[in-house]
């Protein structure tokens, strides 16, 4: 169903609010019109581009929760995160991640983007990384979006602790990794430290 363009832009601004990770051609598919008028309604509302909301999301949400490093040293953009639980980052593969041979991204992006993140879920100010057991499950070329999930699957009294991360294209498995952190408090059973 076509709305008029006032009811749309007032749909459209309500969307963005509730979902400000939507994009703009999700958007396009909802209200049924073109790419180019989504973007014409997002700026005369003054709404900014997919990129810019999440970065101010995350910076907004996450600058004070993440205690193990500055937020702005996380490779990729932390979108969901609870501290010793799980978290979420995303990161889109440019021209400077790849090879230009065959436009593969290096293999140190996608371990970068899950190490930060299984750093960064730690809640402690010092959290380093002791060992990882990584499997790259297919190359990622450029233009591809990766998601990176890590859970928190083990918090040790021998101040380690064993963070799975799980990177993924779409549905599509790409990287696998498992990391032992190292953590200078070390937290007790019933999740209060020692």
């Amino acid at each position: 169903m076509r709305r008029n363009k006032r009811e749309r832009q007032r749909l459209l601004q309500a969307t963005i609010e509730e979902n400000p990770f939507i994009t703009d051609e999700q958007l396009a598919e909802k209200f049924s019109v073109s790419i180019q008028t989504i973007r014409l309604d997002r700026l005369e509302l003054s709404i900014p581009e997919l990129r810019e909301r999440i970065k101010h999301v995350a910076e907004r949400t996450f600058a004070d929760e993440v205690k193990s490093l500055p937020i702005e040293e996380v490779i990729g953009e932390i979108i969901d995160i609870q501290l010793d639980e799980s978290a979420i980052s995303i990161f889109d593969v440019k021209t400077e991640h790849v090879f230009k041979r065959n436009q593969i991204a290096r293999g140190h992006h996608l371990f970068a983007q899950a190490n930060s993140l299984a750093v960064a879920v730690i809640n402690d100010e010092l959290a380093l990384t002791a060992k990882a057991n990584i499997r790259f499950m297919r190359p990622v070329k450029e233009g591809e979006r990766v998601v990176a999930k890590a859970k928190v699957k083990n918090l040790n009294e021998n101040g380690r602790t064993v963070v799975e991360v799980n990177s993924y294209v779409g549905q599509e498995l790409v990287f696998q990794g498992e990391f032992h952190m190292y953590r200078s408090n070390v937290v007790k059973k019933d999740g209060e430290e020692k």
